[in-house]
């Protein structure tokens, strides 16, 4: 079995802030920081090497993995009228040991 090999993929600064939507500030995504992981919503089209490409770039940070999700909307009611949540893509980024990233500040 053949390891697979990552090509490097170059997302200029525009396309990184472009594809970074926001960080995901929850009680799960707090618990993922004990493992060196911060959560962002990502664009439903970006690619794992993208958005590596992309956290490197913006955060200036050494990213080991990212595992991405893609999250359907939900059917709610509002008044009596049903609607849906838009759906969204998660990508799930682990950095290497000793990097960090904080987002309750801005950039």
């Amino acid at each position: 079995m053949s390891a697979r090999r990552e090509k490097a993929v170059v997302v200029s600064k525009i396309q990184a802030y472009d594809l970074i939507i926001s960080p995901v500030v929850t009680e799960k995504s707090t618990l993922g920081s004990e493992h060196n992981q911060v959560t962002f919503k990502v664009k439903m089209d970006a690619t794992k090497p993208q958005i590596k490409s992309a956290v490197e770039q913006i955060f200036n940070v050494k990213v080991k993995a990212v595992n991405t999700l893609r999250q359907d909307g939900k059917v709610k009611r509002f008044r009596g009228q049903t609607g849906r949540r838009a759906a969204y893509k998660k990508a799930i980024v682990s950095l290497v040991e000793g990097e960090t990233i904080d987002v309750t500040t801005g950039i």
